[in-house]
């Protein structure tokens, strides 16, 4: 379990490919076609992804995404799944990633440190944009029937600087008065094993998001007949994805038409992680994630609580 306040280290993001060494004499490296294209200004994209699941299980997911971007952009796209929130927002700021997938509390620090903009989010099927929502659930059993029973009681979140998975819940604890210190809060160090820790008993209750309850019910890892949600959060808009300040205007342009024009079957090995049926991605602003930005004034938040 990880403390209250747990500051994730800055992952070094390492390339997929090796870096061939130069050859000797005056002979220059052979331009390729990517290297002309104005959509692959720098030899390729490098795309960032938040942790908000198994790293295996999403790694295969955005390396089908990210072929189908390669294909449009005419450029080799790299996808990274990075360690934490903290490590994405720090990537974006250093200039080491084009494109980055934030969750919707992460990409109001991204945006303050580093000025990503949000260019897209994941659409339904009928081209509406996708939502979720942050739990609590305990067990079915429980004397606990509402948050403000969670007093002196032990509650696992996933991590510091979730938006379902810790700003959510601890606003909605403040929300009856109480302080976070009023309840044991436990870092699990992700969704799936904020879950685990209910579900092996080692605490009386955990944040569980509809992404990651329909997730771990398909896969038979959590029943919810054994189980009762306490509270939820109202509809949050689904996690955008970004491009970086620095870009030139006809690249992030670039880009984005290329991600608006996958099509559903494309974005869907990704959208089963993010509980959406197959849909298209949708253009989205800043503005869509007002709410977030608030939230994090509300709440005092800045990116040192990532």
């Amino acid at each position: 379990m990880r403390r209250i306040r747990l500051a994730l280290t800055a992952a070094v993001l390492v390339p997929l490919t090796a870096l061939g060494l130069a050859a000797c004499g005056d002979d220059k490296p052979e331009t390729t076609a990517a290297d002309k294209s104005s959509t692959c200004p720098n030899g390729k994209i490098r795309f960032g992804v938040e942790p908000f699941e198994d790293p295996a299980k999403l790694t295969p997911a955005y390396q089908a995404l990210g072929k189908a971007l390669e294909a449009r952009l005419n450029c080799p796209v790299e996808v990274q799944i990075v360690q934490g929130y903290s490590a994405e927002v720090l990537a974006m700021q250093n200039g080491k990633l084009d494109i980055g997938q934030f969750g919707p509390l992460g990409y109001v620090f991204a945006s303050r440190r580093s000025g990503a903009e949000a260019v897209v989010t994941f659409g339904n099927p009928d081209g509406s944009m996708s939502t979720y929502k942050a739990g609590i659930w305990v067990p079915k059993d429980s004397p606990i029937n509402d948050v403000a029973g969670l007093r002196g009681k032990k509650l696992a979140l996933s991590e510091a600087g979730s938006t379902s998975g810790d700003a959510l819940p601890r606003y909605a604890i403040r929300k009856t008065g109480m302080k976070d210190t009023d309840v044991q809060i436990n870092y699990a160090g992700g969704h799936p094993q904020a879950l685990l820790a209910l579900t092996y008993g080692k605490v009386d209750a955990a944040e569980i998001n509809t992404q990651q309850l329909a997730v771990a019910t398909k896969e038979g890892k959590f029943d919810t007949s054994e189980y009762k949600q306490i509270w939820s959060s109202d509809p949050i808009a689904n996690d955008p994805i970004t491009v970086a300040k620095s870009l030139d205007p006809a690249l992030k342009k670039a880009i984005t038409e290329a991600l608006t024009s996958l099509t559903p079957q494309e974005v869907a090995q990704v959208g089963a992680y993010l509980d959406v049926e197959p849909g298209p991605l949708i253009p989205v602003t800043q503005q869509t994630y007002q709410p977030l930005f608030d939230l994090a004034d509300t709440l005092g938040l800045t990116d040192k609580d990532l």
